[in-house]
Formats: C-alpha cells, structure tokens, sequence
C-alpha cells in the first residue's frame, strides 16, 4: 500500500527558545500533512466528503530527537492502520532521509456538519482510505483501537 507524503516547510517561528522546533509545531505539520491527503487529495480522488466534516478523537506523539530550523522541508509520511464504521487511524513519520523526529497517531471521526453528530463512513471514503492502509504500521498507540 502506499504512504501520503507531505514536505512540510519549517518556518523561523516555529523555533522555541531552546533553539529547536517546538513540539507543538509538529502537531500542525500532522495537521497540514492530514488536511492535504483527504481534503486536497480525498476530494480529487473521490473522497469529497471526508474534506466536508472529520474530527479528531485521539491524538499521540512520540518525539524521537529534536528538529533544528534548516530551509528544507521536514517529510511527514501518513498512513492509515485501521478503519472501522465510523472512525479510522492514521499513522504518522515526521522524518527527513537521515533521522526520524516524531511518531504519532491520529484517531478521525466522520462528523456530519449539518446534525453535529458524528457518521459513519461512506462506500468512497473508505476505498480511499483502503488505498493508505497498513495495518501492521502502528507506531504509537499501543491501546488505541480502530
């Protein structure tokens, strides 16, 4: 199965004053990495609706080492390791070719905008998200279930 990739720009804000990027940033660097695969590619590739309402439920990081600010792009590769009715799981690398930074997992929920509840997930998304899946690609979130 294939992995999204995501080369996220390092901007000099997000430095923190120990010198290196502080952690919160790669919660954003997850989130554009995220918003890129199901809402900019999901919505190209059939998967409209997940770009119209999917909140998270769960979120874990697990920071490896420490990013210092450069011009190059930090790569964070997203995949999904399970799908269940009405949520899924995506794993994260933040990464680059010579070091791993973080680890995460994500836990989404379809939500419908218009009741404000949450929803099962669609005959499209889920062959969309079928198309990321590696189950065994778990790298945080030892108790989070699909």
């Amino acid at each position: 199965m294939a992995r999204h990739i995501y080369q996220a720009p390092l901007r000099w804000s997000d430095m923190d004053a120990y010198r290196h990027i502080n952690n919160v940033q790669y919660l954003r660097y997850l989130e554009e990495a995220r918003v890129d695969m199901m809402f900019v590619l999901g919505e190209r590739e059939g998967a409209k609706t997940l770009s119209e309402g999917v909140v998270i439920a769960r979120h874990e990081i697990d920071y490896k080492r420490p990013m210092v600010w450069r011009a190059e792009p930090v790569r964070v590769e997203t995949w999904v390791t399970a799908i269940g009715a009405a949520r899924f799981t995506l794993a994260y690398e933040i990464r680059d070719d010579e070091q791993l930074y973080a680890t995460a997992l994500s836990v989404l929920v379809p939500y419908s905008l218009d009741e404000q509840r949450p929803r099962r997930l669609n005959e499209d998304e889920r062959a969309y998200l079928e198309r990321f899946l590696e189950p065994q690609g778990r790298p945080a979130g030892r108790s989070a279930r699909p």
